[in-house]
């Protein structure tokens, strides 16, 4: 048995501080029971908490470390950086190496403008998109996560076309009367919606690669068909890219099935560990957010050097030839070798992967919407998750979030992972 009696101590210490113990809701261990383990440090793909126990980490921060924990190249440039002072509220050369970096490298974008975080990326695109398009109402998918942005924190209604409504307490009803609900992979739903709504839709937004609801890969057919909607209804298709972006490839969805979007949000990778976000698209369109344009959005820390500077070194290491290659090899021998296993036992279970991001399912149907997911296999992965514990592997506390593998992996490492996931399987199996 685990042993957390100083992660147990520091977290009833927390609820005295913090709404449930926690400052973002899933790392309360609420769907897996338990305290939730207060970490000391990360190396390489190690995580140790603070009752010393060692964890080979899937969780990677929920994605942006794709290097692994305290990579020696971005702890360097992070060290150098805030030697000479941590913010400015005003421009440094990192921006613009970071954003030389990136437009250089990425195809389906010309401007970018940094920020701070995911939600705040789709939550600027999203007003970009209203101003420069001159309509209000946006298009949003079931099961696609785009943040605690009031407009897009919203449920579908028993329709299928519906206005949204509110999913939090706190967001009015009136702020998500101009957003529309849709199921994913529906060709019906999409065409009735802008026939309906038609010339006042601003924007179709989804995540290309749906990662924040189960792993939700949806064909490519799919994406085209929303790409040529929006260019038949003068509609911008916005990618949120805050996990997919330069995670399946330097170019992100975008660039792994050769889609052009209008507008993509990013997150994650590009900080390199620190809180950073950022939203792109052509010139044309960019050229609308202020100080050009009418399209208000700012921010003290936008830009911070650290961040900039973590994330410099970051994309630097994902240039090298190769990279993605390796991570995608890495992680489709991972799953299979757990999968098979799986198959041979005849256990229900399934590892839906891209690029380096995979998915527990236990399911061997295709999932391609949330409404397919059965709430009683979180059953299972509670089990699953306290198994995979007791055998040091530590993934997300939570059966709808995805996993990730970074260079920082190593075969022996994912060697005894796979044996850890297979012992877990029987467990939760038995």
């Amino acid at each position: 048995m685990l042993n957390r009696s100083n992660s147990e101590s520091l977290f009833a210490t927390a609820q005295n501080y913090f709404p449930g113990g926690v400052n973002s809701p899933v790392r309360a261990f609420k769907s897996v029971g338990g305290s939730p383990l207060f970490i000391e440090k990360g190396e390489g793909c190690k995580l140790t908490d603070v009752d010393g126990n060692t964890f080979i980490d899937f969780c990677c921060s929920w994605g942006p470390l794709i290097l692994g924990h305290a990579n020696p190249a971005v702890v360097e440039k992070v060290n150098q950086t805030v030697a000479n002072g941590m913010s400015f509220g005003a421009p440094t050369k990192l921006e613009n190496e970071l954003a030389d970096l990136i437009l250089s490298n990425h195809n389906y974008i010309e401007r970018i403008r940094f920020v701070n975080s995911g939600t705040e990326a789709a939550m600027s695109a999203i007003r970009l998109a209203r101003g420069y398009t001159g309509r209000d109402k946006i298009i949003k998918f079931e099961g696609c996560y785009h943040g605690h942005v009031d407009a897009l924190l919203v449920s579908a209604g028993s329709g299928l076309v519906t206005l949204g409504n509110s999913s939090s307490a706190g967001v009015p009803d009136g702020t998500v009367q101009d957003t529309i609900v849709l199921p994913l992979n529906n060709k019906e739903a999409l065409e009735q919606a802008v026939a309906e709504y038609k010339n006042q839709i601003a924007a179709i937004a989804l995540e290309p690669i749906p990662a924040n609801n189960g792993l939700l890969l949806q064909d490519k057919e799919f994406l085209l068909f929303l790409r040529e909607i929006c260019d038949r209804e003068g509609i911008l298709l916005f990618f949120d890219e805050v996990i997919s972006g330069f995670r399946v490839g330097f170019e992100g969805a975008a660039g792994y099935y050769g889609i052009q979007p209008d507008l993509i949000a990013f997150g994650k990778i590009i900080g390199g560990g620190m809180p950073v976000g950022a939203y792109a698209s052509s010139k044309e369109v960019m050229d609308n957010v202020a100080p050009l344009g009418p399209v208000y959005q700012a921010g003290t820390l936008s830009g911070n050097p650290v961040a900039m500077a973590a994330g410099i070194a970051q994309l630097t290491e994902c240039l090298k030839p190769g990279f993605y290659d390796e991570l995608e090899m890495k992680t489709s021998i991972f799953c299979r070798e757990i999968t098979q296993y799986a198959e041979k036992r005849g256990y229900n279970f399934s590892m839906p992967h891209i690029g380096s991001i995979y998915w527990i399912a236990f399911t061997k149907d295709k999932i391609q919407a949330a409404s397919q997911i059965k709430s009683e296999s979180m059953d299972n992965f509670k089990k699953l998750h306290a198994a995979l514990l007791d055998r040091g592997v530590y993934i997300g506390p939570s059966g709808y979030e995805v996993g990730f593998i970074s260079e920082a992996h190593t075969d022996n490492d994912l060697n005894d992972a796979v044996e850890a996931f297979q012992e877990a399987l029987d467990v939760v199996f038995s």
